[in-house]
């Protein structure tokens, strides 16, 4: 039976990892007689299950989290069927966290909803998906609501972050998937509340990238309208042929979306497609697996997260980076990760990535992949 993102069977591994020291690679941005260096190092820790995370106005890296998990359960709304249903759920099992440049993470909003998935999941918790911020308003997505989360007061939602950090509800997701189904919706694990992922922000726009109703979304944060832009259900539905969009990012005017596809994981099967005007959507880089993040750097290069390589399920220590430079040259730029499932570009042209982002709670942590130029020759030492 195939299962969306929400769905991701949990491998429990207690050996806490450290990461490479260094790599070096030639690199276009890099003069002739220097070598682009590549660190990876350990950012931040003691997250709850960490999903998007974003830099605010403010410089500090802000991280949406799955959170606990929730106990209580709805019987009077449509659950997914068992093995991936009930789902449980919590009103205030999720919080969004603060991390500063030095990696010490401070609470920035508690009290989010948070649920449980059955046990065809591995008890995936699901909570706070993603944040994104217009000007210096942050707003998140929820993802772990609504009441086929067994969350039955809270819909799944666009919420916008207000100065006191309280949350206010910009955009009622729930209630748009409910009145406006998708023209294919797959009964294998179709939660009526949607599992979004991800959101990127463009033109003064939301998009939302969601995999369980497999669909593209625009929201309008000033009017809390929302709209389906693209419904990927049309060309691929059925466990045979869904491919879960997970991912969406903004650049240069366009959006783009990644590719989780069904389990068991087919190697190289997920795809980074480009989003066209009129809803349609065509490839844009081909051959990756489990694909849960993409973002472009400032020289246009595409990094693609990769949830599990070389395996038919999610397993720690196999996830990695892409990197697709314009001219379709590939490095992969970090490996051994843990179950990772976003990544953003810091200020600092580094990426931040949410490690062990499904799994026990506590264990999440950020990892941090920096570039420099070195010359050849130089050593060189992790940080």
């Amino acid at each position: 039976m195939k299962q969306k993102i929400s769905l991701v069977t949990v491998v429990m591994v207690s050996v806490f990892f450290a990461f490479p020291g260094c790599k070096k690679f030639s690199n276009p941005r890099c003069s002739g007689d220097k070598n682009l260096v590549i660190t990876t190092n350990i950012f931040a820790t003691g997250l709850h299950n960490p999903r998007g995370l974003k830099f605010g106005p403010d410089g500090h890296l802000y991280v949406a989290e799955g959170g606990y998990g929730g106990k209580n359960i709805s019987t009077n709304c449509q659950q997914p069927p068992p093995p991936v249903g009930p789902y449980m759920g919590s009103d205030t099992g999720s919080r969004i966290s603060r991390i500063d440049m030095n990696g010490v993470r401070t609470t920035f909003v508690d009290h989010l909803p948070s649920c449980t998935g059955g046990p065809g999941t591995g008890s995936a918790i699901t909570g706070m998906a993603d944040v994104a911020f217009i000007g210096n308003t942050m707003y998140g997505l929820i993802a772990g609501a609504g009441c086929s989360h067994s969350v039955p007061d809270i819909p799944n939602s666009v919420v916008r972050i207000n100065p006191d950090h309280t949350w206010t509800v910009a955009a009622n997701y729930s209630n748009f998937l409910l009145s406006n189904p998708v023209a294919s919706p797959d009964a294998d694990d179709f939660t009526p509340d949607g599992n979004p992922y991800s959101m990127t922000v463009g033109n003064g726009n939301i998009y939302i990238a969601e995999p369980n109703h497999q669909e593209i979304d625009e929201v309008s944060p000033k009017t809390g309208e929302i709209k389906r832009i693209a419904d990927i259900s049309i060309l691929h539905n059925g466990a045979s042929d869904w491919i879960g969009p997970t991912t969406i990012v903004s650049h240069n005017g366009n959006l783009y979306f990644g590719t989780l596809t069904s389990f068991p994981l087919v190697q190289g099967a997920a795809t980074v497609y480009k989003l066209l005007p009129n809803g349609t959507y065509t490839p844009y880089a081909t051959g990756f697996t489990a694909i849960l993040g993409i973002l472009f750097d400032y020289n246009n290069n595409l990094y693609v997260l990769e949830n599990t390589v070389g395996s038919p399920t999610p397993s720690p220590g196999s996830g990695d980076v892409v990197r697709v430079e314009p001219s379709g040259k590939r490095e992969i730029v970090t490996s051994g990760l843990h179950l990772p499932t976003a990544m953003t570009l810091g200020p600092d042209g580094k990426l931040y990535i949410s490690d062990w982002g499904t799994g026990p709670i506590g264990l999440g942590q950020i990892v941090q992949v920096g570039f420099t130029c070195q010359y050849v020759g130089a050593d060189t030492q992790a940080d």
